[in-house]
């Protein structure tokens, strides 16, 4: 017997809940809607739920609206089944669902990221420790402690045992023989970089070493120090040097294919850095593509560096993408329909409401709070006292009777100004929500959340408290 569900709605949102539903499944015992009596399902709370709702029967699961707020644990002790809140759009209740595709698994990835620390010897130790955790927070696996010319790091062996302690791998990055040695005496995880005529330095310290070329594009010269550390039976990660474009860039790219088809069970590095930093042009899409090619030639180590102002969300970048790839790799699948992380400016659907279906919706308000809808005909807002389109805020605001009104004026300013942005970049609108950003705008930590009531505009929300304070929640 297929799955019941009872779903909680509004007057507003009752109509286009039923049809949705109706095109999803034709079976009216499977679904059932339960109006509770409020205009505004978004103002829907799990106490005014629990008053008006006092049992259920014969279903298996409820779904609330999006907004609900309060705990649904109370709910599902109450009623003593499942309580989920639905998508924050009707739009996406098919997915939601599971009628059209499946929310992707992108907990899963087998590339490791390397940040690094490019200021390392300029910084104290506690610095370090502190800027370390911020890029693990973003995706990476290896902290990299990257040392500078002609620049003492003193504090090098401090370094890699404070991290050590704070649980972090840790990798040495220089071109000077004594930075390594001291690094791998001091425990470091891995060693950048050795050449085939620097083995002698993986002889002296445990620690893994990413081989190079001796001399740049020289790939024969990598193949014999990967041979030499097959010789000595120990691990290593071979780096072909990913070079910038136009001074060598797509024979890098070849380079990287020839060392996988040489030696194809060695572990091989891919170093971003002289594509993301060198390029000025968003990263996100650099970064993407990056990801496809290593997992396409199993590359498993990746590094990456954060200095120039525009590429200071590469890690994050890189770790979603990651996990994109490696998703769709398994399922032998394009890298489509995992989520909008790699769709920053732009969105795969970016205006679920047609005119028709905002101007029907129009037509049954009968309050005085706004409504605002994106599509492709410009920004739509509308109340009891009428609709009116255009794809200049500035257009719109006579029509709104709001000069007296400073809140509100400011309020429906910030969500016109978020519309007209959706409507030039052909991003998804969604009243009283932040706009998508993907990658590049990471979520802020749970202690810092802002929590907004729901609600159509300001007015709605003071009505809403005041109703709130009556009832006594």
């Amino acid at each position: 017997m297929s799955e019941r569900i009872l779903f909680l709605t509004g007057h507003l949102a009752e109509p286009s809940l039923r049809r949705v539903l109706g095109e999803l499944d034709t079976d009216s015992e499977r679904f059932r809607v339960h109006n509770i009596g409020i205009n505004v399902a978004a103002l829907m709370t799990v106490s005014m739920i629990a008053r008006r709702l006092p049992t259920v029967d014969s279903v298996d699961r409820i779904v609330l609206p999006g907004h609900c707020r309060g705990d649904i644990a109370e709910l599902q002790q109450r009623y003593g089944v499942p309580v989920e809140r639905g998508p924050s759009d009707l739009k996406d209740l098919a997915v939601h669902l599971g009628f059209r595709g499946k929310q992707p698994d992108l907990s899963r990835y087998d590339l490791n990221i390397f940040a690094e620390i490019t200021d390392a010897p300029r910084l104290t130790v506690e610095q370090i420790v502190e800027r370390a955790g911020s890029l693990r927070a973003e995706g990476a696996n290896v902290i990299d402690l990257g040392c500078l010319p002609e620049t003492p790091f003193e504090h090098l062996e401090d370094s890699v045992r404070a991290l050590h302690e704070a649980g972090f791998q840790v990798s040495v990055d220089s071109l000077n023989t004594d930075d390594l040695l001291r690094g791998g005496r001091a425990g470091a995880d891995y060693l950048l970089s050795l050449t085939e005529n620097t083995l002698w330095i993986a002889d002296e310290v445990p620690s893994t070493p990413i081989l190079i070329p001796a001399e740049a594009g020289d790939l024969d010269s990598l193949s014999r120090a990967i041979e030499g550390m097959e010789e000595r039976g120990r691990s290593h990660v071979a780096d072909a040097i990913l070079d910038p474009i136009h001074f060598g860039f797509t024979d890098a790219i070849c380079r990287y294919r020839d060392l996988r088809q040489r030696h194809p069970e060695t572990e091989i590095m891919f170093g971003a850095g002289n594509v993301t930093e060198l390029t000025e042009a968003d990263t996100l899409g650099i970064s993407t593509m990056l990801m496809g090619i290593c997992s396409e030639l199993r590359i498993r180590y990746m590094l990456t560096t954060q200095v120039s102002e525009h590429a200071r969300t590469v890690v994050r970048e890189t770790d979603r993408a990651r996990r994109i790839m490696y998703a769709a790799r398994e399922n032998s699948d394009l890298p489509k329909g995992y989520g909008g992380d790699l769709l920053a400016l732009h969105e795969r659907k970016p205006h679920p409401d047609t005119l028709d279906e905002i101007h029907a919706l129009a037509s049954r308000i009968r309050d005085p709070n706004f409504r605002i809808h994106v599509t492709e005909e410009g920004i739509h807002i509308y109340n009891r006292d009428g609709l009116h389109s255009h794809h200049d805020p500035f257009e719109l605001f006579p029509h709104l009777g709001v000069e007296e009104d400073g809140g509100h004026a400011f309020y429906l300013g910030v969500e016109l100004g978020r519309a007209q942005i959706a409507l030039q970049l052909g991003k998804r609108y969604v009243q009283d929500e932040e706009l998508r950003w993907g990658a590049l705008v990471a979520p802020p930590p749970e202690d810092k959340l802002v929590h907004r009531n729901p609600g159509p505009t300001m007015v709605a929300r003071k009505k809403h408290n005041k109703r709130k304070k009556a009832a006594g929640e």
